[in-house]
């Protein structure tokens, strides 16, 4: 199942592999990204659970879209 920008609730986490779909990159692409700051930070909500703010995805997003429209 793809999720839709328009979709995205402004309000809560993504887990990588939501925020994969969206925004194709590979993993190794996006955890770079994320330790040079191209991409939004991760947040740790356990142990074993890293997720993305929703609304830094969608920013994140609009970031790419005005860059192309340049």
């Amino acid at each position: 199942m793809m999720v839709q920008e328009d979709q995205m609730q402004l309000q809560g986490f993504m887990r990588l592999s939501e925020v994969l779909k969206i925004i194709p990159v590979s993993k190794a692409t996006w955890w770079n990204g994320c330790r040079t700051g191209r991409f939004p930070k991760p947040y740790k909500l356990s142990l074993r659970v890293t997720a993305w703010k929703t609304s830094d995805i969608k920013r994140c997003i609009e970031g790419f879209a005005s860059f192309s429209d340049k």
